[in-house]
């Protein structure tokens, strides 16, 4: 059973990480290397991200379709555009994504996409942790 940390680590955050470089090297007109070091991480990633083959495709369709999701995403592209590094307001709206990925149980999504055989009674139980709310 894989926890909520590790979920956002192995697909949410390198799916946002694959929009964010395609958000700010096409959009935005910034250079691989000033993205990588603004997402801290490699220009070999970034260049990975936008060749479609680093980040879970799926996830990062499902992410891209929702309109709440690439409104946040937009709004980080803006503020890492503008300022060129991650400042505590763009890393604040990173973790307001996560954490709404997490409410709106978008992480469930990717969960059983890597564990296909989630005890539900256990998957109820998380999702009453994520959402506060009794279901």
């Amino acid at each position: 059973m894989l926890l909520p940390a590790e979920i956002e680590s192995k697909l949410l955050i390198p799916a946002v990480r694959a929009i964010l470089s395609k958000e700010l090297v096409v959009e935005k007109g910034l250079k691989e290397d000033e993205v990588a070091r603004m997402l801290g991480i490699t220009q070999a990633a970034v260049s990975n991200y936008l060749r479609g083959t680093r980040g879970d495709n799926e996830i990062i369709s499902k992410l891209t379709s929702l309109s709440e999701i690439m409104s946040m995403i937009k709004e980080i592209s803006a503020d890492l555009s503008t300022n060129k590094a991650y400042t505590a307001k763009t890393l604040s709206k990173f973790i307001a994504l996560c954490n709404y990925m997490r409410y709106s149980l978008i992480i469930c999504d990717a969960h059983h996409s890597l564990e296909r055989n989630i005890d539900e009674k256990v998957c109820e139980q998380c999702k009453i942790i994520l959402t506060g709310t009794q279901q």
